[in-house]
C-alpha cells in the first residue's frame, strides 16, 4: 500500500454522528488496522479521533499513553479527517451566534427565500429556523447597468464589475452609520457576521469595506458571500455566507481542540481534513461551508478510487446505508459535483459531491397504517434505538433484518442492556411482532375472510421489501434523470446496513453486479487516504460566448490557475505533483439552467471548444438542443489538485482450496427458511466462489448472497456478486390486496409521476416550469381515474382527472397507438388557459391500459395582455388561445402547422375583435415537446412494472390503491366528525352538518354546506347558494373546486398516502350549474384558478376547524411589453392553527410556486427591487398569531405594461376561534412626482420609467382569543 515513511503512522478518520471509524497504516504489516469507537463517549474519552490514533499507538509502540498526557506526533506521519461536526451542529442548530447584513430592504430576504413551502400538505408550514439571531441592513446600493438603461442622467459613477457587467454605485457604503450598529451587536455578545449586499458578486467593494470595519471593532469571523460564493443569486449566497459564519467558529473549535491534544500541535503534525466536494484541505483552509458533507464525502472518494477501472468498467451507484438516512451517489470516471445543495433549510452554494440523502436506513420506523406497509421517515434514533437495542424502543429496519436472520447476534457487538454487556435480544423483538401481526391479520381477515393469517417473517420480509423500494426511488432519480439507464450500472454498496440489503436492491432496479469493498464498514474512512488536497478558484464573468469572451475567459484562467497554484506549492507540493482542471458555467440565453463545462484537451494537445461541450452536455440531460440561441458566460472555475498518491489498493494472489465455512444459520429468503452457510471474509482467498444463499461476514458487516446469486472474491480482496436476472413475472395476489404489494405499488406509481416530472422540468424551457415549477404530471386508470399525481402544484390535483375523462368521452374509439391529445379549455377540464394538458394514451397488445397527462402554466398563450393574466377579461376569448380537443401528435405524427393556427389565431366568438395571438411561439412549442417528452417516460415506465408483473397484476393494483386512499380518507372524516359535533356543528343522526361561507372582494358569496356522516365516513360538500357566474374573470372551472377539495382532505389525513380518484370516493361535491364555480363555456376564468381556488379552500378548511385563513390570494403579477413577459405570484402569510402559528412569507394553500432570485430579477428585467420583505404585524392577533404577509416594490426603468391581480384587497382573511382577521392587501403605484396611487385588487396599468409599484400582502387569520 504505498510504502509507509520511516516507521511512521498513517491515519484515516471518519468521525461520524454515532461511531468513528480508524484506519491505520501500520510499518511492517501488509494489512491496516481498523478500529470503530462510539463518537461520544464522555464517560470513557473527550474525543473519540484522538482516543483511536492513541490506542493504536500504543498497540504501536507498546508503550502507555496516559489520557490525560498529550500524543506524541513522532510515530505520525500523518492525519486524513473526515467529520460530522458540521453537519450535527447544523441539523441540530448548535452553530455560533451569528448577525446578518444585508443592503437596506431586504432583511426578511433569507427568511422568506424563494418562499416556497417545504412540504406542501403540512399546514402548519413549519420551516427550519433562521441561523441568525439579528440582522443588520446595510445603507447602500449597487445596481446593474442595462443596454436599454434611461437613467443615463444620473450622476452616480459607473464602474465594471469582476464580472464584466457595468455598475452604477447609487448609494456609497456609509461606515459612520454602520459603525454604531456593529457595535451594538457586539454588545449583545454577538461576534460573528454573515455579509450579503445585492451583486457583490460583481461588486465586492461594499463587503470589504464592511469586514474590515467589523474586524477593526472586535468581531472574531465574517463571511463574505462574495468571497466564498462570487455567483450571482443573492439567496444561495446569503444562505452560504450564514452557514459559514455559522459553522466555521464550531469547526475551528473542535480543530484546536484536536490539535491541542498532540504534544507538537500543528508543527509536527500533518492534518488534513476532507471537504465536501471530495477533497482535502489544511487546518487552516477548511471552513463551514465546504465541510457540511465531509464524511459522506469519503465513502464516494473510497469507492470510485477502489472499485471503479479495478473491479468493473461499468459506472457505479454508491450506495452507503446508515442508521437513520441512506446517501446515493454516481461515479463513471469522474466526480459528479453539483454547485448548490440545500440542507437543513439552508440552500448552500459551493462545489459539492453529488449526494442524494433518502430518509431510510436501518433505524427507519415501521407502521401499518390504513391497510399499508410503511418504513419511515422518521427514525428511532440511536436512542432508544430499535426494540433489539434493549431501550424500549420501537420497531425498525433492523429488527425485521434480525428476525430475518440477515443480522447474526453472534456476530454482533455485545454491547447492550444496563451493564452494555449483553447481545441484541431477538425475543422482544419477535413479541412485538407477534403484537403487529394481530393487527395486520385482523385487517386482512376484515378484507378478505380466506386469507391466511401472514407469519412473523412474511410480515418482517414485507417490511424489508417496501424498505428497499424506498431506497430504490431517489438510485432511479439519479440516473434517470441525467439520462442514465440505471441497469447498466454496477451497485457499490457499503455503510455498516448496506450489504444486507445489496442483492435485493440491485435486482430490483435489474442490475447485474453488487460490489463491497472489504472495508465497507469504515470505507468513508479508507476514502480519506486516496483524496487529494483540492484548491478552488472562481469568478463571475457575465459575456456573450464567441472568440473575444473565450480569450478573456482564458486570461481570467490563467490568474486563477496561477493563483490555486501558489496555495498548494505552499503546501508542499511540487509542481508535478498538481494536476489543474478549468470550467466555464455555461447557460443558453433566456434559459436559468446553468451547466459547469470541463475544458477537454484533444489528442493534438489542443483544447476542445466548451460551447460544443455544452450542447452535447446540455442535449443528454435534457434531450433536446435550442436552436439559434446564444449561449452565455456565467462564471469561470478553476480547480487545483495536489496528488498525494497515499493509500493504493494491494492485489492478492490468487489463493487455492474450498472456502471455509464458519457454521450454518437458518436465513429466512421469500419463498421460506433456508439452512445457510456463513464465511468469514479474513479466511476467503482471491479466487473463491460462494453460490448464494449465503451469509459473509466482513469484520461487522453481514453481507447477504441470496439464492440464484454468486459472490465472488476479487484480486484486491473485494466481495463482487453477480445477480442472476429472473425473468419470470412476480406472482401476488389480485383478488385482494396484498398489504406488502400495496405499500411498494404505491411507491412505483408515485415514482413514474414524480420521474415524469423529472423530465418536463428537465426538457422544458420557459421559467415558469423549470424555475418556478409551474406544472403537474400524473397517471390514470383506462377510465380517466387518477392513480398517482406528484404532490407539484396542489390547484393541478385531481383536477386532470376530468381532464382526461373529457378527452376520452369526445375521442371514444378513435384514439390510436402514437397520439398524444393537447387542450386546455376550462370546460374540458381545464384550469385556466395558460395551463396546458398534454394527454397521452398508453396501449398495450392494442389495448387502452392507461392515460399519462402533464400540465404546465405556459407564460404566453395570446389574449388581450402580454403574459395571458388579464385582470379585466369578461370572456374566455380575451385571456388567449382556447382548445378543447386537438391531436397534437396523430398517430406518431406532430401536428406542427395545426398547433401553430391554434396559437397564433385565437378564434374569437365576436369576429370584430381582433385578439392577439401567442407572442413566445417558440417557447410555447418548446414546452409542449418537454410535456410529450415526460408523458413518453411515464410511458415506458409503466411498461416495465408490466414487464415485471403482469399487465392484470398492475390493473388490480391502480384498483388497490385508490381503495386504500378511500379507506384513509374515510377514517379521517369519522374522526373528523367526532371531533366537530362535540363542538359548534349541527347533529342529525350519524350526521354532522356545518355551514360556512365567505366572500370574494366583489361580493360574490362561496356557500358550502357540508354533511359528514361519522358512520360510514362519507361526506357531502354542497355549493348551493353560492353568487352566479360573475362578468370579470374569477369564474372558476369546477375541476378546480375539485382540486381544492382534494388538496384539503390530504392535509387534513396528515398521512403519505397517494394522491388519487380514492381520495374522493367518500366524498359528493354538488356545484349548482350557473353559479361562479361552475360557469358556462364563455366565461372569463383566467382568474378562478389562481383567486378564487384560493377561497374555496379557506371555505373548506374552515368547515373543518382545521385553521384560520390564509391570505387566500396567489398575488399575480405580470408585466412586459412586445419584447418580453414577466409573470410571478408573491407569497404571504398563512392562517395560524389549534397548536401552531402562522408561517410569514409564504406560498399558500394551491400554489407553491418558487419566486425569481433578486439579483436574475435585475439582470434579466428593466426593473430594481427596492423592498422585498415581511409585512410586520399583517398577521392576525391571537393566542396563535397568523403569518405575516410581504412587502415588493419594484421600480421600472423602462415604460411597460404592469397588471395586477389579486384578492383580500376589501375583505380580510378571517381568523378562527376569537382569533383576529390578518390585514388586507393593498396594492399602490408611486408616480415619478411622488404621488401614491391605490391601484384596487385586479388593474392593468402602462407605467413610465422610473415609477414603482409597491404591493402589499395580506396576513394570515389569527386561532383563539386572547
Amino acid at each position: 500500500m504505498g510504502s509507509v515513511d520511516g516507521g511512521k503512522l498513517r491515519f484515516c478518520i471518519d468521525r461520524g454522528g454515532t461511531f468513528t471509524d480508524v484506519y491505520a497504516e501500520i510499518p511492517g504489516r501488509p494489512e491496516g488496522r481498523v478500529m470503530k469507537l462510539l463518537s461520544v463517549d464522555p464517560a470513557n474519552y473527550d474525543d473519540a479521533p484522538v482516543e483511536g490514533i492513541r490506542r493504536i499507538l500504543e498497540e504501536f509502540t507498546g508503550q502507555k499513553i496516559p489520557r490525560s498526557s498529550k500524543v506524541p506526533t513522532d510515530k505520525i506521519e500523518w492525519v486524513r479527517m473526515g467529520t460530522t461536526v458540521a453537519t450535527n451542529a447544523l441539523l441540530e442548530r448548535k452553530g455560533e451566534k451569528i448577525a446578518l447584513c444585508v443592503t437596506q430592504g431586504f432583511k426578511d430576504l433569507l427568511q422568506i427565500g424563494n418562499q416556497a413551502r417545504p412540504s406542501i400538505f403540512d399546514l402548519t408550514v413549519s420551516k427550519p429556523s433562521n441561523l441568525y439571531e439579528d440582522v443588520v441592513e446595510i445603507d447602500e446600493r449597487v445596481e446593474l447597468v442595462l443596454a436599454k438603461d434611461v437613467k443615463s442622467d444620473s450622476s452616480a459613477p459607473i464602474v465594471q464589475g469582476i464580472s464584466g457587467e457595468l455598475v452604477r454605485v447609487v448609494k456609497p457604503l456609509n461606515e459612520e452609520a454602520l459603525k454604531p450598529l456593529l457595535e451594538g451587536l457586539l454588545r449583545k455578545g454577538i461576534t460573528c457576521l454573515a455579509v450579503v449586499l445585492l451583486h457583490s458578486y460583481t461588486y465586492p467593494h461594499h463587503e470589504i469595506s464592511v469586514e474590515k470595519l467589523a474586524m477593526s471593532l472586535g468581531f472574531k469571523h465574517v463571511s463574505l458571500s462574495s468571497a466564498l460564493t462570487p455567483m450571482v443569486r443573492a439567496v444561495p449566497r446569503g444562505f452560504t455566507a450564514c452557514v459559514d459564519a455559522y459553522l466555521t467558529p464550531v469547526i475551528k473549535e473542535y480543530l484546536k481542540g484536536f490539535i491541542s491534544k498532540f504534544d507538537e500541535g500543528l508543527s509536527k503534525l500533518n492534518v488534513l481534513f476532507m471537504q465536501s466536494d471530495g477533497g482535502l484541505a489544511p487546518e487552516s483552509r477548511f471552513s463551514g461551508h465546504k465541510a457540511v458533507l465531509s464524511g459522506p464525502a469519503g465513502g464516494v472518494v473510497g469507492y470510485s478510487q477502489t472499485l471503479f477501472g479495478l473491479e468493473t468498467e461499468k459506472p457505479l451507484i454508491g450506495f452507503d446505508m446508515g442508521g437513520t438516512s441512506t446517501d446515493v451517489s454516481r461515479y463513471a470516471g469522474s466526480y459528479e459535483h453539483v454547485i448548490e445543495t440545500q440542507i437543513s433549510g439552508a440552500i448552500i452554494q459551493a462545489p459539492q459531491l453529488e449526494i442524494n440523502t433518502v430518509a431510510a436506513g436501518g433505524g427507519s420506523k415501521l407502521k401499518f397504517q390504513f391497510g399499508a406497509f410503511r418504513v419511515g421517515p422518521e427514525s428511532v434514533g440511536a436512542h432508544p434505538g430499535p426494540v433489539c437495542y434493549r431501550k424500549g424502543g420501537e420497531l425498525a429496519v433492523t429488527d425485521a433484518n434480525l428476525i430475518l436472520g440477515y443480522v447474526i447476534p453472534d456476530y454482533f457487538p455485545s454491547i447492550f442492556g444496563p451493564s452494555e454487556d449483553q447481545p441484541l435480544d431477538i425475543n422482544a423483538t419477535r413479541v412485538e411482532f407477534e403484537k403487529l401481526a394481530k393487527q395486520i391479520n385482523f385487517y386482512r381477515k376484515n378484507q378478505d375472510p380466506a386469507a391466511k393469517d401472514m407469519t412473523v417473517e412474511e410480515i418482517a420480509h414485507g417490511f424489508v421489501n417496501v424498505a428497499n423500494e424506498t431506497m430504490c426511488r431517489p438510485i432511479r432519480q439519479l440516473t434517470e434523470m441525467k439520462g442514465h439507464e440505471t441497469k447498466n450500472h454496477a451497485l457499490a454498496c457499503f455503510g455498516g446496513a448496506g450489504p444486507q440489503h445489496a442483492c435485493a436492491i440491485a435486482r430490483s432496479l435489474g442490475m447485474k453486479e453488487v460490489l463491497i469493498h472489504r472495508f465497507c464498514g469504515i470505507l468513508s474512512a479508507y476514502g480519506m487516504g486516496m483524496a487529494d488536497v483540492v484548491e478552488e478558484e472562481q469568478e463571475p464573468y457575465s459575456a456573450v460566448y464567441g472568440p473575444e469572451s473565450v480569450l478573456e475567459a482564458s486570461n481570467r484562467e490563467a490568474t486563477l490557475l496561477r493563483r490555486v497554484k501558489e496555495k498548494l506549492l505552499v503546501q508542499g507540493f511540487k509542481e508535478e505533483n498538481i494536476t489543474t482542471e478549468t470550467y466555464l458555467n455555461l447557460r443558453y440565453e433566456g434559459t436559468d439552467t446553468a451547466i459547469m463545462v470541463k475544458c477537454v484537451i484533444n489528442e493534438n494537445g489542443s483544447r476542445a471548444d466548451y460551447a460544443v461541450e455544452f450542447v452535447n452536455l446540455f442535449q443528454q440531460e435534457y434531450g433536446f438542443k435550442l436552436q439559434n440561441r446564444n449561449i452565455l458566460i456565467c462564471d469561470v472555475r478553476v480547480r487545483g489538485i495536489g496528488v498525494t498518491n497515499i493509500l493504493k489498493p494491494r492485489a492478492l494472489e490468487p489463493g487455492s482450496g474450498t472456502p471455509k465455512i464458519e457454521g450454518q444459520y437458518k436465513v429466512y429468503f421469500g419463498n421460506g427458511w433456508h439452512d445457510t452457510p456463513l464465511f468469514k471474509l479474513e479466511n476467503l482467498v482471491y479466487g473463491h466462489v460462494i453460490c448464494g444463499p449465503a451469509v459473509i461476514m466482513n469484520g461487522n458487516s453481514t453481507v447477504i448472497v441470496e439464492p440464484s446469486c454468486k459472490a465472488i472474491i476479487t484480486k484486491y480482496g473485494n466481495i463482487k456478486i453477480e445477480i442472476e436476472s429472473i425473468h419470470n413475472v412476480v406472482e401476488v395476489a389480485k383478488e385482494v390486496a396484498d398489504v406488502v404489494q400495496l405499500s411498494i405499488f404505491n411507491h412505483r406509481f408515485m415514482g413514474i409521476a414524480e420521474q415524469m416530472g423529472r423530465t418536463l422540468q428537465r426538457t422544458s424551457i420557459s421559467t415558469n416550469i423549470k424555475e418556478r415549477l409551474d406544472f403537474s404530471c400524473a397517471l390514470f386508470g383506462p377510465d380517466g381515474g387518477l392513480v398517482a399525481n406528484a404532490p407539484h402544484v396542489p390547484v393541478h390535483l385531481g383536477a386532470m382527472s376530468s381532464t382526461v375523462r373529457w378527452q376520452l368521452n369526445y375521442w371514444g374509439d378513435n384514439l390510436n397507438e402514437g397520439d398524444v391529445l393537447v387542450t386546455n379549455h376550462p370546460c374540458a377540464g381545464g384550469s385556466h388557459l395558460p395551463d396546458i394538458t398534454v394527454v397521452t394514451p398508453v396501449f398495450d397488445k392494442g389495448k387502452l391500459v392507461f392515460f399519462v397527462a402533464s400540465r404546465g402554466h405556459h407564460a404566453e398563450i395570446g389574449g388581450i395582455t402580454p403574459g395571458s393574466m388579464p385582470p379585466f377579461s369578461k370572456s374566455i376569448w380575451e385571456e388567449g388561445a382556447a382548445i378543447k380537443a386537438f391531436k397534437l401528435v396523430d398517430k406518431g405524427i406532430f401536428q406542427e402547422e395545426g398547433i401553430r393556427q391554434l396559437l397564433l389565431f385565437p378564434s374569437a366568438d365576436e369576429s370584430a375583435h381582433k385578439i392577439p395571438g401567442t407572442r413566445r411561439l417558440q417557447d410555447n412549442l418548446s414546452d409542449l415537446h418537454a410535456q410529450i417528452a415526460a408523458n413518453q417516460r411515464g410511458i415506458s415506465l409503466i411498461k416495465e412494472l408490466i414487464e415485471q408483473y403482469g399487465l392484470e397484476i398492475v390493473r388490480s393494483y391502480m384498483k388497490h390503491v385508490q381503495v386504500n386512499a378511500e379507506g384513509a380518507v374515510r377514517e379521517m372524516l369519522k374522526s373528523v366528525a367526532a371531533k366537530v359535533s362535540s363542538e359548534s356543528a349541527k347533529v342529525e343522526g350519524d350526521s354532522v352538518i356545518i355551514e360556512e361561507e365567505d366572500s370574494m372582494d366583489d361580493g360574490s358569496i362561496i356557500h358550502l354546506k357540508l354533511t359528514i356522516d361519522g358512520q360510514r365516513g362519507e361526506a357531502f360538500f354542497d355549493f348551493s347558494g353560492t353568487s352566479p357566474e360573475v362578468y370579470g374573470n374569477w369564474n372558476a372551472p369546477e375541476a378546480v373546486t375539485a382540486a381544492a377539495v382534494i388538496y384539503c382532505l390530504r392535509c387534513l389525513v396528515n398521512v403519505d398516502i397517494p394522491l388519487n380518484q380514492g381520495c374522493l370516493a367518500p366524498v359528493k361535491i354538488y356545484i349548482p350549474p350557473g353559479c361562479f364555480l361552475a360557469p358556462s363555456d364563455k366565461a372569463a376564468v383566467v382568474g378562478g384558478n389562481v383567486l378564487t381556488s384560493q377561497r374555496i379552500t379557506d371555505v373548506v378548511l374552515t368547515a373543518f376547524q382545521a385553521c384560520a385563513c390564509s391570505q387566500g390570494c396567489m398575488n399575480n403579477l405580470t408585466f412586459g411589453d412586445d419584447t418580453f413577459g414577466y409573470y410571478e405570484t408573491i407569497g404571504g402569510g398563512s392562517g395560524a392553527g389549534p397548536s401552531w402559528n402562522g408561517t410569514s412569507g409564504v406560498q399558500c394553500h394551491m400554489t407553491n410556486t418558487r419566486m425569481t432570485d433578486p439579483e436574475i430579477f435585475e439582470q434579466r428585467y428593466p426593473v430594481l427591487l427596492h423592498r422585498f420583505g415581511l409585512r410586520e404585524n399583517s398577521g392576525g392577533a391571537g393566542v396563535h398569531r397568523g403569518g405575516d404577509g410581504i412587502v415588493r416594490e419594484i421600480e421600472f426603468r423602462r415604460p411597460v405594461v404592469v397588471s395586477i391581480l389579486s384578492e383580500r384587497r376589501v375583505l380580510a382573511p378571517r381568523g378562527l376561534k376569537g382569533g383576529k382577521d390578518g390585514a388586507r392587501g393593498a396594492n399602490y403605484l408611486i408616480t415619478k412626482d411622488k404621488r401614491k396611487v391605490y391601484l384596487g385588487g385586479k388593474n392593468t396599468v402602462e407605467v413610465q420609467a422610473g415609477e414603482i409599484l409597491q404591493i402589499l400582502t395580506p396576513g394570515g387569520g389569527g386561532w383563539g382569543s386572547l
